[in-house]
């Protein structure tokens, strides 16, 4: 497996897992009081910090490896489809939660089949937001140390003065983020065309 498409399915899995995170801590916080009173305080704390702000943090505590651009794309991408999943759960009607606590349905079926899906539109609205996160997000994973990758040829051409391979470069990295939004964005219309 070549290096460029090793760090397409790092950045593809790493998003996965950032997103994953944010929806389940997300459901946890929106649902249960004491878990949010726990742990939204913290999350609104650490939120507004960027990625970018960690690189030099990055390459002290893991070096030059996959390992920091893992913990940099996973932050970029928790927090704000953690922040979208916790408000999408608040806003599920608690009549319908209600109602189903008083028929007797377990809880777990509960939070699959009421707050999930209620909270769905606004978790998808999250996910498409990170995917524009975790390209610029790659962008300071590949700041961290990187040999491969259009990052890593926009910083040498930007060393040898190659403007235009430069904004080759970018070019490529706003198709590419274009791309990715429109094939989620068609897949999330699909996915909550019910509402």
């Amino acid at each position: 497996m070549n290096h460029n498409r090793f760090i397409r399915l790092n950045m593809f899995w790493n998003r996965h897992l950032g997103g994953a995170l944010g929806i389940l801590l997300g459901i946890l916080t929106g649902q249960f009081p004491v878990v949010s009173s726990l742990l939204s305080p913290l999350f609104h704390i650490l939120r507004p910090i960027p990625p970018i702000a960690f690189v030099p943090i990055v390459i002290l505590w893991f070096g030059l490896s996959e390992a920091g651009k893992l913990f940099l794309v996973v932050w970029g991408v928790f927090f704000t489809v953690w922040l979208s999943t916790h408000i999408g759960v608040q806003k599920v009607d608690r009549g319908l939660i209600r109602a189903a606590l008083m028929l007797g349905t377990p809880r777990r079926q509960m939070l699959q089949e009421i707050v999930l899906l209620g909270a769905l539109p606004y978790i998808v609205v999250g996910l498409r937001t990170a995917v524009s996160i975790s390209f610029y997000t790659l962008v300071a994973a590949e700041l961290a140390g990187a040999f491969a990758g259009i990052v890593y040829r926009i910083e040498i051409a930007q060393q040898n003065l190659q403007t235009g391979q430069v904004m080759g470069g970018l070019a490529a990295l706003g198709l590419i983020s274009f791309t990715a939004d429109r094939l989620f964005s068609a897949l999330a219309e699909r996915t909550v065309r019910w509402r």
